[in-house]
């Protein structure tokens, strides 16, 4: 699930600066039943993204709440197409103010010639949108406007 494409450009103030303070939300697999997404599982993904990118921070001035909201998942079939529903939510410790507050959703659908085993397409399915959905984060965080007056998205 982790974000390993080409470096963007963001914010000078968010360059080191940025730490997760909480992932919530997932659920573990049951080998029984069905593949999921866990925290910790998108909690590392999260962390190394951001840390490849040059963001991640242990303390630093912004804080990142990431909050699973939903999972969509087949429960069978030949493409399995699965999407995460993601909250991401940052916060600028200093003051308190809200920067960033995105769902972000992402779909990922994984096909039979990915994998012939249902249970590996629903895994890679729900990797790929796992992915896709950090790399959603990151845009967001690439295109903030952030300076000491005024905070917004810039549209391109």
């Amino acid at each position: 699930m982790i974000y390993q494409g080409e470096q963007k450009t963001y914010p000078k103030e968010l360059k080191d600066n940025l730490e997760v303070s909480s992932v919530s939300g997932g659920e573990k697999t049951n080998p029984a039943w069905t593949s999921e997404i866990d925290n910790d599982a998108f909690s590392a993904a999260v962390k190394k993204s951001l840390s490849s990118q040059g963001l991640l921070s242990e303390s630093g001035k912004y804080q990142l709440e990431v909050k699973m909201l939903k999972v969509d998942q087949p429960l069978f079939g030949f493409d399995m197409t699965v999407t995460t529903h993601v909250q991401y939510t940052l916060t600028d410790k200093t003051n308190n103010v809200t920067v960033l507050n995105e769902t972000i959703v992402a779909p990922y659908t994984a096909t039979v010639s990915d994998a012939f085993s249902g249970i590996k397409r629903l895994r890679l399915a729900n990797e790929g949108s796992g992915k896709k959905n950090i790399t959603g984060l990151l845009e967001k965080l690439s295109k903030l406007n952030i300076s000491s007056h005024q905070i917004s998205v810039s549209v391109k």
